[in-house]
Formats: structure tokens, C-alpha cells, sequence
């Protein structure tokens, strides 16, 4: 569906006068209201570090907690990055490679368990999260680090690291750090803690159909307090129109993916809000190396360059998106590295198109519709711009990721976040050895990259650490396994009357401090 097409066929869903200007009914008075999302796709599985993706931490995040909590809303563009007590009720460096961590007594498990350091040294042994047969690979990127993990008591733990890690309380509490239940996770096995996991969070799985909708229900041993929603529904409604249809009828309470040409429309409804934030997120474009056309270096930097990076923002985001430096972002504090910037050049993808020898092959460009927001829109003017400066490019449409990246891939759209306010948390977690980039083989002339990167996990000193930040840069653009399109918003729409903000990650907060209902 076209740009035009979408906003008329939005406009003319939403035309219809239903429920308007009627109040919303919430909580009869003995009860609290139940809170439904109608979200584009959900996770395949709910095990927290197996399932790293935007729809599936979405979920998560009100299912588990981490130590320690990363206060994204001490800010006012919700990125806050100061780190406050969560599980853990203090921390301790005891030397540049050794933390020892404090637990909160009496915090319960949704089984009744009571949290302690076993669970903790389980939810970060050796062959889960790290190790050479580390269950869950992904972890690796952000605890490969690890060496030892020991409870010393009941209510405390030790981590030890290979090398001085200055970001160790930041990984406490971002990705892979989700707290499991030891006994839980023993007596159901991987699948079916996957399906219906135990942990400490805000709400407790009652069915997870990923067709269909994720079912939660309130926990009231919640260490926070008894959350505010009784029930929460996220549920699959991949279609735009569906979801704003549906929150307009009062099926829904919240939306997600509200493109920018859009928010307009749904905001003008009187009991309708639309929330939006610029995301710690990229949405990139990943060049198969293995292919022979794209083998070549200098096709992949002139499809890098060919791209009008600020139109795309201007057209499709109506400025509301951003167009970062690079992999290198301002929440980076010191480690961000001034002049830099992404350039749109279309005399020089030709030139060095003409000097790679290139006579036209065909580059295919594969994207899912409705995964990311904008993705099939950017998708066509990104053809359009690459065949502008000779490139055979066309566009092809699949269902699902697998697809996405299966045989014969060239181009595929990605996405990644900035899950630590340092170069260590984006472009080496997503594209370091541990990264699905190298683990694929999609990207192999990783050597400088890899020997900057893996020379920064073990730095303390600043400077040298912005240095060798630099270092990886310049192989990144000049290898180019990928190229940033932009920084993109998330809007959502909102019944107006509950309280609630969003963050500049997916993570969706409904603990007792960020979601409250109008009362009667």
C-alpha cells in the first residue's frame, strides 16, 4: 500500500463516529481496569536473553526485572541513562574486575520462591549467557566478559571479569540481565520455560500464542507494589488500519507503530493521545558479503552513498526521525566522536561503481512489510535512489525473517539498538564476533574491527578508548557490511486519560511508577 493510499484508507477507517466523545469505561470500583495492546507482531518465545528482539522485549520487560534499573524516564526525552537500584539494592566495585551485588530481601518469584544470589549465579552461569556451549549465543555479546559469577551468601553476589570492565553495572541493567527462576528453569527445561517462564516482574505469563495475543495477569507480591492493570493483552493486529480502527472503538487501550504521516489523524480524536519518542535505535541495511556482487567493497559503499538518508526523514519520518553521525550517538558522553556524519553522494557511487567494474548485476533488496515502521515505504525509494545512480536494484517482499535472510540473500533491513550509552552497547554488540552479523558470515573482513573492538572491551583509560571507538568507525565505513538509514521515532496512541510514557527503547514500562488509570 502506498504512502497516499494508507492515509486515505486510515482516514476513512477512522471517520466513523464510534465511541467518539464517549468516556472511557474503566475498573468497575472493586476491581482494576484491564489494559489491551494491539501490537504489529509478537515474540516467538518469551525466555528474555533468547528472545533479543523489538517485539519480544516489549513484552518481556514487564515479565522479569534486572538488578539494577536503568532510569530512562529521569529524562525528559525518556533516555535517561542513570542507573538505580532494582533487584539489587546496592553494588560494589571491589576492583576493576570484581563487583560484588546486594540483593533486596523478600523479593518473591511468581511461584512463591524467594530471590536469591542462586538465581542470579544460575541467570549468568557458564554455558547460558557465556562459554563456549553458551545455551542462549546471543548473550555472549554483552556477558562474554564474564569470567566467574558466585553467590557469597544468601543475599549477595560476586561477578568477576576477564578484563577491567567499565560498563558491567550499565550490562546489570540493560539486555540478556533478566533475573530467572533456578528451580523454574531446572524443572521445566529451556522450551517450556520459554513458553511460560517464572520470574519476579510486574506480571505473570497466563498464555503466550505468538498468532495470536500474549496474556499476562497482575502479580500483587510485586516488590514495586500491586500493578495498576488486573490484566494485560498484548495482541497481534498486524495491520495499521486494524489498530487504530480498534483503539478508536475502545478494543484497545494503547497502539504501537503510528507512522508520523498518521499521528495527525489519530490525535485528533478528543480521547486519544499519541506519545512519541526519538529511539537509542538505527534502522540499517546489511550487505551479504558472501555474495559475489556484493563481495566487492565499493558496490557496497555506493549503496551507501547513493542514499538520501535526509529524505527519507523529511518524506517519511516529516522530520520526526533523525539522522545520526555514523554508529556514534550523543548519549555516548565523551566517547562521541564530533565530525562525523553520513554522506549522500551520488557522483562518487558512481564512480566507484564504474571502478568495481559494475555491468548491472541484478541487487535484490529483501524487507518484511509491517516488521518495522516505514520499512516497505523507505524500501521503495531506496530502489528508486540506487537505480538512479546505475544500480540494477528491485525490491522483493517476504513474510518473515527466516526468509528474509535465507539463500541467496544480497540486502535485508535490520535494526539496532543502543542497549549501553557507550560504542560497546550498539555497534560492537550487534556487530562484533558475537554478533548474528559475523556468527552468519554475512561480514568476514572483520580483523582491524575485531582487534580495535576486543582492545576497547579491556580499556579504561578514556582517551585510549575513544581512540580505538575511532578505529572501528573507519573499518566500519570503509568495509561497509551495512549502512544506517536513520534514527527513527516511535509513536504510540493512547486512550488519553492513563497515564503512561514511553522510553527510547521498545522496552514497554507498566510497572506501578509509569502506568495509572482515571478513576469512575
Amino acid at each position: 500500500m502506498t504512502l497516499i493510499s494508507r492515509r486515505r484508507f486510515l482516514e476513512a477507517a477512522a471517520a466513523a463516529p464510534v465511541l467518539a466523545g464517549t468516556p472511557l469505561a474503566f475498573a468497575q470500583a472493586e476491581s482494576r481496569p484491564n489494559f489491551t495492546v494491539a501490537v504489529a507482531d509478537l515474540p516467538a518465545t518469551l525466555e528474555p536473553a533468547r528472545e533479543l528482539s523489538n517485539v519480544g522485549t516489549r513484552v518481556t520487560y514487564s515479565i522479569f526485572d534486572t538488578l539494577i534499573r536503568r532510569d530512562f524516564l529521569a529524562a525528559a526525552d525518556g533516555g535517561g541513562s542513570e542507573l538505580k537500584p532494582h533487584l539489587a539494592t546496592k553494588w560494589e566495585r571491589v576492583s576493576p574486575q570484581e563487583l560484588v551485588v546486594t540483593l533486596r530481601q523478600g523479593v518473591k518469584f511468581h511461584n512463591g520462591d524467594e530471590l536469591t544470589s542462586e538465581d542470579v549465579a544460575y541467570t549468568f552461569r557458564d554455558g547460558r549467557l557465556w562459554g563456549d556451549k553458551a545455551q542462549i549465543p546471543g548473550g555472549r555479546a554483552y556477558f562474554g566478559i564474564l569470567a566467574s559469577v558466585e553467590p557469597v551468601d544468601r543475599y549477595s553476589v560476586r561477578f568477576k571479569t576477564k578484563a577491567p570492565d567499565v560498563l558491567l553495572e550499565q550490562r546489570l541493567a540493560s539486555w540478556c540481565a533478566w533475573i530467572v527462576n533456578k528451580r523454574a528453569y531446572e524443572a521445566m527445561g529451556f522450551e517450556a520455560y520459554s513458553r511460560k517462564p517464572i520470574a519476579t516482574g510486574p506480571y505473570r505469563v497466563v498464555s503466550h500464542a505468538a498468532a495470536e495475543a500474549t496474556v499476562l495477569e497482575a502479580f500483587d507480591d510485586y516488590f514495586m507494589g500491586k500493578p495498576t492493570a488486573r490484566r494485560v493483552t498484548f495482541r497481534r493486529v498486524p495491520e495499521l488500519a486494524a489498530r487504530v480502527a480498534g483503539l478508536v472503538a475502545g478494543d484497545y487501550d494503547l497502539i504501537t507503530n503510528i507512522p508520523p504521516d498518521q499521528m495527525s489523524v489519530v490525535g485528533a480524536y478528543k480521547d486519544i493521545d499519541v506519545r512519541s519518542v526519538v529511539l537509542a535505535n538505527v534502522h540499517v541495511l546489511a550487505f551479504n558479503q558472501q555474495d559475489k556482487v556484493l563481495a566487492d567493497k565499493r558496490i557496497r559503499q555506493a549503496l551507501s552513498f547513493a542514499i538520501d538518508r535526509q529524505k527519507l526523514v523529511d518524506t517519511l519520518w516529516q522530520g520526526t526521525a533523525q539522522v545520526p553521525a555514523g554508529h556514534n550517538y550523543p548519549e555516548y558522553g565523551q566517547m562521541f566522536v564530533e565530525g562525523r556524519n553520513l554522506v549522500h553522494d551520488p557522483a562518487r557511487a558512481k564512480a566507484l561503481l564504474q571502478e568495481a567494474g559494475y555491468k548491472g548485476e541484478p541487487i535484490v533488496y529483501r524487507t518484511m512489510a509491517n516488521y518495522y515502521t516505514n520499512a516497505l515505504e523507505a524500501a521503495q525509494i531506496l530502489v528508486e535512489q540506487w537505480k538512479a545512480v546505475g544500480i540494477n536494484a528491485s525490491l522483493q517482499v517476504v513474510e518473515n525473517s527466516a526468509q528474509m535472510r535465507g539463500p541467496g540473500v544480497q540486502i535485508f533491513n535490520w535494526s539496532n539498538s543502543t542497549r549501553l550509552p557507550d560504542p560497546l552497547g550498539a555497534i560492537w554488540v550487534a556487530w562484533g564476533p558475537a554478533g548474528e552479523i559475523q556468527v552468519s558470515k554475512f561480514w568476514t573482513s572483520t580483523a582491524a574491527f575485531n582487534a580495535a573492538g576486543t582492545a576497547l572491551e579491556a580499556e579504561t583509560d578514556p582517551a585510549r578508548r575513544k581512540a580505538l571507538f575511532t578505529q572501528m568507525l573507519d573499518v566500519f565505513e570503509d568495509e561497509a557490511p551495512a549502512t544506517i538509514l536513520y534514527q527513527p521515532s516511535e509513536a504510540y496512541a493512547i486512550k488519553r486519560s492513563i497515564a503512561w510514557r514511553p522510553t527510547t527503547f521498545y522496552f514497554m514500562d507498566l510497572r506501578p511508577d509509569n502506568l495509572a488509570f482515571a478513576k469512575g
